[in-house]
């Protein structure tokens, strides 16, 4: 039954990709990804695209050396990737700060649902660490994004906050600056 769900969210995905083009708001951006550690900004490990759509943004990965698996993937608030400081310890990527929230609604439920904006679908990462499938946000245009983050966590994410915070996604792996 999963699999049959798995096909068909994706038959919907490549039909609107397909379309993306003719609806086009001539909003569309590319951002630079870059691992992140405790230190700094890491090496570049490629890009992703966002473009909007009468559905939403379609945001398409170019990405290699990740993780496999299905990562949580997020926007955050602030347009930056460096690290910040947690109790005095150094953390990956807490420079983009939470995950982007405009309307303060303090819930963690994912790109369906009312919560923070910022949840996107899971990042799914084939065995070879490249991320190539496309992800659909319906509640998102490209130009409230600007200004932003772009956050590949290390685990997955449950769009819940049980049993952990922000849906167990954790580490900060990834992370790109939305330009103008």
């Amino acid at each position: 039954m999963i699999k049959i769900l798995r096909l068909a969210a994706l038959a919907v995905l490549v039909t609107v990709i397909a379309l993306a083009p003719a609806y086009a708001n001539d909003h569309m951006v590319t951002v630079n990804v870059n691992l992140t550690d405790s230190h700094g900004i890491g090496p570049a490990v490629g890009t992703v695209t966002l473009a909007d759509t009468r559905y939403g943004v379609v945001l398409t990965p170019n990405l290699t050396n990740l993780t496999p698996g299905m990562l949580g993937f997020h926007v955050h608030t602030n347009p930056a990737c460096g690290p910040g400081f947690k109790q005095g310890d150094p953390v990956a990527g807490l420079a983009a700060g939470g995950h982007f929230d405009p309307f303060e609604t303090g819930v963690h439920e994912g790109p369906y649902r009312a919560g923070h904006l910022g949840d996107l679908p899971p990042l799914f990462v084939a065995g070879d660490g490249t991320a190539t499938t496309p992800v659909l946000a319906p509640r998102l245009d490209v130009s409230f994004l600007k200004n932003r983050s772009l956050m590949v966590h290390l685990n997955g994410d449950n769009f819940s906050d049980q049993p952990a915070p922000l849906g167990g996604g954790g580490p900060r792996l990834a992370c790109g600056v939305i330009g103008e």
